[in-house]
């Protein structure tokens, strides 16, 4: 897939199938969000990854978008390594990066996947479910599967809204 296509094509998925997502697409999912960019290439980020059920209810139960966490076959829990930060706003965004990488080589399999925000509203309590280490702060759950069929439409701001001359307010 043209990686333009991929950019624009690509829609958050929130209903999947039981089919299960093979390990070895997981290897490369991980792998593509290995290879974003960040400051001093220090590669801050850490992922745990769930397929079971219990610790998916778990979790589920820490956001209202339990139903997505409890229904995907697989979650990658991505968070932001303290102990191994360069700076933390430049390495938050560097995980950005990385979980757009995730999504685009989700989509690109022909699978679906969402970035889930909201359960920051808890993250000791995520990390508490997933007895992650102190260091680690959560940044989002992907959660992702087999979509089921359905048409998913979006739409973008145009650019001339979005862009400006380098006076601001000058139109593009």
């Amino acid at each position: 897939m043209d990686t333009i296509e991929a950019i624009k094509s690509r829609r958050s998925v929130r209903g999947f199938n039981d089919e299960n997502v093979s390990d070895e697409k997981l290897l490369q999912i991980l792998e593509a969000g290995r290879w974003a960019p960040s400051g001093l290439n220090n590669q801050a980020w850490r992922f745990i990854t769930v397929r079971e059920s219990g610790t998916k209810v778990a979790l589920s139960n820490l956001t209202k978008y339990g139903p997505t966490i409890k229904k995907a076959p697989l979650l990658i829990v991505v968070f932001l390594d303290k102990d191994h930060m360069y700076h933390y706003v430049k390495d938050v965004q560097s995980i950005g990066a990385c979980i757009q990488n995730m999504l685009l080589a989700i989509h690109s399999m022909g699978l679906g996947g969402v970035w889930l925000g909201e359960i920051l509203e808890n993250k000791e309590n995520v990390n508490k479910v997933l007895e992650a280490p102190d260091s680690f702060e959560l940044m989002a759950v992907v959660a992702l599967g087999h979509p089921v069929d359905k048409k998913r439409l979006s739409e973008r701001k145009e650019l001339d809204q979005l862009i400006f001359r380098e006076k601001f307010g000058k139109s593009w």
